[in-house]
């Protein structure tokens, strides 16, 4: 699976910026989308998840000013950012989860994007 971002920007606080991360190969096997962010300094960390079965999961502080939405067919994820502060400052990453199953168990495979930079200015 190989995932592309874009959308990202330098954008004043209160702005919105709307990223998008485009997916390519073995799509069909994506259980799970979602973006991780990480800026200067700090680890990388989980801003939201949406699942095949559109289930989603939002980090504390991204509640209720960004939302995650998915297209049906796993090849495309996309984070609306509104009201964004200085500390939304990071690199965004795009992530994806494919499941394999096998007799035994479900082989699980973690897949990242190259990141797209959202710069916030106060």
């Amino acid at each position: 699976v190989q995932l592309v971002e874009s959308g990202g920007g330098l954008v004043q606080a209160g702005g919105s910026l709307r990223l998008s991360c485009t997916a390519s190969g073995r799509i069909s096997d994506i259980a799970t989308m979602g973006w991780y962010r990480q800026a200067p300094g700090k680890d990388r960390e989980l801003v939201a998840t949406t699942t095949s079965g559109r289930s989603t999961n939002y980090a504390d502080f991204v509640r209720g000013r960004f939302t995650i939405s998915k297209d049906n067919a796993n090849s495309a994820v996309y984070l609306q950012m509104n009201s964004l502060k200085p500390e939304d400052t990071a690199a965004y990453f795009c992530y994806a989860q494919v499941q394999v199953p096998t007799i035994e168990a479900i082989s699980t495979f973690d897949y990242w994007g190259q990141g797209t930079q959202v710069t916030v200015s106060s």
